[in-house]
């Protein structure tokens, strides 16, 4: 008799989880470049057991939403906008949006702060939610607003100019901010500029915001490289930064104490045989830190490494062709299960399936067009 109640408390518990599962709304936010007809932000509903991908919404309020984040609380998702409406300048803006609970659709919060600067690409949340940190690729400066009590977007508290220049006459004559990682635990900002050839290093006020360089300000990239993304392992301890003109992922640890961070090795993201021209853009971990992905453009490719904890250094899985071209950034999913790459050359949305054990990548054929696709962002609604 004990047995039967076992084991019909069990069905019952996992028939709850199917239940709950099921019931949990999927949606992906795609930012898109302002051409082909793009429309700006768009809301996509995401269905996970049959890959149906249907337009929930689409927002505009300025030309280029190119990158999203979503707050730590998932109530608000912040925009980069290449041309803000009520900014009425050449900078770009960046505009908050709630999010609806029930529906995941989006409606501005307050108004629209400019940017600081000119070609933003890059916007990110502070861990605790404090602040905003944007990337501004033309002027070469990155600048700080702080998040207020409602999620709307404050004056900026912040604002830093870089200056110098590197190697690459075509691409790093000046500073070019390209992405803006803070740490773990908001302590720190890793300031990626490609056109400097450096990730520096930003110690941030908990209160203010405002930022002051770190006791080791910057960690100098191979001449040549340009960084433009950085990913931090969820462990804490090593940080990669996937360097776009040399298709290199350059790996550091990280010294949580100052910030610091000390070269280890770097890797290819490109197979031997391939000598063509390519351009890193994207990396990301999966959730349990245990395989990390990185985007090729020219090469149209994830590549695929499998990540020592103990040591930080990488070995090559493999490369998944992403089925377009110029991925210039994607998303691994929170459950670990599923790849969302945006190709902006394809203006395609693609889901690719993951294997837990090995990392590897397999194409669903799941796929949705969207224009100038060029972000994507993941978030489920209970």
């Amino acid at each position: 008799m004990k047995r039967i109640v076992f084991v019909t408390l069990c069905l019952l518990a996992n028939l709850c989880s199917i239940a709950q599962s099921a019931s949990s709304k999927e949606i992906l936010y795609i930012g898109t470049f302002a051409d082909r007809g793009s429309k700006g932000i768009y809301v996509l509903n995401f269905d996970r057991a049959n890959g149906k991908i249907s337009e929930l919404q689409t927002v505009g309020d300025g030309a280029g939403p190119s990158f999203l984040a979503i707050h730590p609380n998932k109530k608000f998702l912040y925009a980069i906008y290449g041309k803000g409406v009520e900014t009425k300048s050449k900078n770009g803006s960046v505009i908050a949006y709630q999010i609806n609970s029930a529906t995941g659709k989006l409606t501005k919060l307050g108004n629209e702060q400019p940017s600081e600067g000119s070609d933003p690409c890059h916007v990110s949340i502070d861990p605790k939610g404090r602040f905003i940190y944007v990337s501004n690729y033309g002027t070469g400066s990155l600048s700080v607003y702080p998040i207020q009590k409602d999620g709307s977007v404050g004056k900026v508290a912040d604002v830093i100019q870089h200056q110098g220049k590197s190697v690459n006459p075509a691409r790093q004559q000046g500073p070019h901010m390209h992405s803006i990682i803070p740490s773990p635990d908001g302590k720190w900002i890793y300031a990626t500029d490609l056109g400097l050839d450096k990730i520096m290093i930003y110690a941030v006020n908990p209160t203010t915001g405002k930022l002051s360089p770190a006791s080791k300000p910057f960690a100098a990239s191979v001449p040549g490289a340009g960084p433009r993304h950085l990913a931090i392992h969820p462990n804490g301890n090593f940080a990669y930064s996937a360097e776009e003109l040399s298709s290199k992922v350059a790996v550091y640890k990280v010294d949580k104490a100052t910030g610091g961070l000390t070269p280890v090795e770097q890797v290819t993201m490109l197979p031997e045989n391939f000598t063509e021209k390519s351009y890193a853009a994207d990396i990301h971990f999966s959730p349990d830190g245990k395989f990390l992905y990185a985007s090729n453009r020219g090469h149209n490719s994830l590549a695929i490494y499998k990540v020592d904890p103990q040591t930080g250094k990488l070995t090559v899985v493999g490369h998944e062709a992403t089925h377009g071209g110029h991925p210039r950034n994607f998303c691994v999913d929170a459950k670990g299960e599923l790849v969302f790459v945006t190709n902006r050359d394809n203006d395609n949305v693609v889901v690719f399936k993951r294997d837990k054990a090995t990392g590897k990548l397999t194409y669903t054929g799941w796929e949705t067009k969207v224009p100038m696709a060029v972000c994507v962002q993941q978030l489920f609604l209970k």
